[in-house]
C-alpha cells in the first residue's frame, strides 16, 4: 500500500493505522514540522528518507545524523539509490539517530557558515547575505539582485526568502520588493516613494510599508 499526506496529523494516522516499512517525510509541513511528527510517535518502526531543500543547513543536520534524505526536486537516480540503501539494512538505531539529530537540529546555528544556497536552475549558488542588494518577485520565482551586479534567478517565492533573511537588515518595501538596508542611501517622499541604493537604482515604497520605513528612517537618522 502507497499513502500520501500532506500534513503531520493526518500522517500519523496513517503511519498508525498501518505500519508503514518506509515513510518519505517531508521536514517542512504545515503544523508540526517531521521531527515533531516523530516525536509524537509512541515507537519508529519503519525506515525513513528525509525530503529537504537545500537551504537554513538542513543538509549539514542530517549528514551528520547519517539518515537518508532527498533533496527537493528529487532527482530519479538519487531515489534510486536512497531506495537500495535502505534495501542493504535495517532499521537498528534508527531511533538513537533521530534524538541525535533532533539535538542537532535545535543547535542549526553551530553549522552556520555565514552562507545561503539559492537553487537556480543550473546550481546551488552560494551567497553571503551581506551582498545581496535586494530581492525582486518574479511570479514563483525571485530575482536576487548581488551588490557585484550579477543577478540570479531563485526558484523560491519572495516571501520563502524573507522568511530566511534577517529581518533586521532586510525590509520588504514593497509586495514586490524586498532591501537590504544596509545600502539604502535616501528616501525620496511621495504616496509611497522611493528607497535609491547606492547603485542608484530606486525602489518603490508601497503605502503600506510607507510609515513602518520611516520610522525605521526616523530611528536610525542622526
Amino acid at each position: 500500500m502507497v499513502g500520501v499526506c500532506y500534513e503531520a496529523e493526518s500522517a500519523l494516522k496513517m503511519i498508525n493505522q498501518h505500519d508503514p516499512q518506509l515513510v518519505f517525510l517531508d521536514v517542512e509541513m504545515p503544523g508540526k514540522n517531521g521531527f515533531e511528527m516523530l516525536e509524537s510517535l509512541a515507537a519508529i518502526n519503519f525506515d525513513i528518507i528525509f525530503t529537504i531543500a537545500f537551504d537554513n543547513n538542513a543538509i549539514k543536520v542530517i549528514r551528520f545524523g547519517a539518515l537518508d534524505y532527498l533533496i527537493k526536486p528529487v532527482d530519479k537516480d538519487d531515489l534510486q539509490t536512497a531506495l537500495k540503501q535502505i534495501i542493504k539494512r535495517r532499521l537498528q538505531g534508527s531511533e538513537k539517530k533521530l534524538s541525535a539529530l533532533h539535538s542537532l537540529l535545535k543547535k542549526t546555528s553551530d553549522f552556520n557558515f555565514g552562507k545561503i544556497a539559492f537553487h537556480t536552475q543550473s546550481s546551488y549558488e552560494l551567497v553571503s547575505p551581506e551582498n545581496i542588494l535586494f530581492c525582486e518577485s518574479s511570479s514563483n520565482y525571485t530575482y536576487v539582485h548581488l551588490n557585484s551586479g550579477e543577478k540570479l534567478l531563485v526558484s523560491k517565492t519572495l516571501k520563502e526568502i524573507e522568511d530566511i533573511l534577517d529581518h533586521a537588515t532586510f525590509f520588504r518595501v514593497h509586495h514586490s520588493f524586498l532591501v537590504n538596508l544596509q545600502f539604502a542611501i535616501r528616501y525620496i517622499k511621495g504616496e509611497g516613494g522611493f528607497l535609491v541604493l547606492n547603485n542608484n537604482m530606486s525602489i518603490p515604497v508601497s503605502r503600506n510599508k510607507k510609515d513602518e520605513l520611516l520610522k525605521i528612517i526616523t530611528h536610525i537618522s542622526a
